[in-house]
This record gives C-alpha cells, structure tokens and sequence, in this order.
C-alpha cells in the first residue's frame, strides 16, 4: 500500500514543526516537502538525517513533489493563495488555521467542488475540546446563562479564538434562541468580553499558556463548568493524524473535526 504523501503549510512555526515531527512518524505517511513564507535554505532536516525541500512557494513545491494532501497551520492572510494553489491541482487540503471569514469558506468550498479535491477547516484539533463542545452544545438546552474564558500564549494573533466562537456557536444552534443576559451594573460593560446572542467570551493572553478554554453556564442557584486544558501542542496531533487519514475519502468542505468524529 502505498504512503499518503503530505506537504507541510507553515512548517517553521510552532504548530507546523509539531506536525512535521508527528507526520514523519507515521508509518502510512511520507512528508514530501516542506512551506514556510520564513524559508531562508532549501532543504529542511528530519529526525532521521534526511532532509526534504522547503519553499517558501506551495505552488512551485506543489508541481515538484506532487503531494496526496497539504496541512496548513499559518494565518488567515495567506489561505487564499494557498488554498488557491492546492485545490486547483486536486490536492486535498487540512487547515487549522483560524481566523477565516465567509469569503474565505466560501473560497475554498467552491475550489473544492469546482476541482473535485476535499478540504478539512478546523479550529481544534484535540478531541478533548471537541469533547468539550459537543457537551457544551448538550447542556446549553438547560441552562439560560453562559459565558466562556479561553486562554492562550501571548503570540496567538487572533481574539477570541477560533475555538471559542466555535463553541458559542454550536451553544446557539443547540438551545435554537439567545441566552440571557443577567442584570449587572451599566458600568461594567466594558470590562464583559465581547458578547454573542448572550454569551460573554474573555479572552486571556499570557506567556506559559498553551490552550485552555472554560465554558460556564448558569442558572439560579447552580453553575455548570465544561474545562479543557492543552497541556502542549502533542495534543492536537491524534486529531491531524486523523484528518490527514480521513480526508482522503472526502469531497467537497467539510468544517471541524468533529464531522469525521460523529460527534
């Protein structure tokens, strides 16, 4: 059987060179090249002495190396071109870069069909929070109050992040109307994150956190706390491993992990 072929999108930053580790380990996977927008050389080392190409160009290492799948893990600036240059060649496509509007799925939706290729969007890759979110979404039936507080390092360039919205997104379309927003001094407005159909979402930024979101939520006389902590970036890998394995049967966009988890 022949190894799945994978290139590396952003494979210099902190999240890329933990995939790259984790790819390389695979015994079904094969890593082919290498993307980063900071390529300074040609070549990027592996664990074992050998080395594969870096680019800064996914189009140019795209023609050469003819990968089965490219993993994105970069900003949301440069998923047009990227998805773009994937998906225009039938190459699959698993992005957990977030921060990504409507035109940016959109994009990527259409490039799929149009090249009969998949993609995978995500915005967490550990089961353990999409865990969290698919009991969020269960509990918001029952509760009338919430808010959430995620935690990340201080070099995280989006607020809140993808996660959060994600959760106080599914929270909404499980309870199917608002959340309540409890009575408090008009003062303290500004000081309540920012705020969605009821839901108050904090954001912390701090060197010595990786991940760690909190959802709460209340009702007279009883609160519920949901917690899920990344203790370091290993923690997304079972879930890249799996979407790198599972998107191969898949046509078309699918958004979130928890598609191929059944949750």
């Amino acid at each position: 059987m022949s190894k799945i072929k994978v290139i590396v999108h952003g494979a210099l930053g902190k999240m890329g060179q933990t995939v790259v580790a984790a790819v390389f380990n695979e015994p079904d996977m094969e890593l082919v090249g290498a993307v980063d927008i900071n390529a300074h050389c040609e070549s990027l080392l592996l664990p074992n002495g050998n080395s594969i190409p870096l680019s800064a160009n996914i189009a140019l290492l795209a023609d050469t190396q003819r990968p089965d799948i490219v993993v994105d893990f970069s900003t949301a600036k440069a998923m047009r071109a990227l998805a773009q240059a994937v998906l225009s060649r039938g190459i699959k496509l698993v992005s957990g870069t977030t921060g990504l509007n409507q035109d940016d799925l959109s994009l990527v939706e259409n490039l799929a069909k149009e090249n009969h290729t998949g993609a995978l969007i995500a915005a967490n890759f550990a089961v353990g929070a999409l865990v969290m979110i698919h009991f969020a979404k269960i509990a918001a039936k029952y509760f009338d109050y919430a808010e959430i507080i995620e935690e990340h390092h201080q070099f995280k360039i989006d607020a809140p992040s993808g996660t959060a919205l994600a959760t106080a997104n599914a929270m909404l379309e499980s309870r199917g109307k608002a959340f309540l927003a409890p009575e408090q001094n008009a003062n303290v407005q500004e000081s309540r994150g920012l705020k969605m159909d009821g839901i108050s979402i904090h954001s912390v930024r701090m060197p010595g956190i990786v991940a760690r979101q909190e959802v709460l939520l209340g009702n007279s006389g009883q609160t519920l706390s949901l917690k899920h902590d990344a203790i370091s970036r290993d923690c997304y890998m079972p879930g890249v491993i799996l979407a790198i394995r599972e998107i191969g049967k898949q046509n078309g966009l699918v958004i979130g992990l928890e598609k191929l988890l059944g949750l």
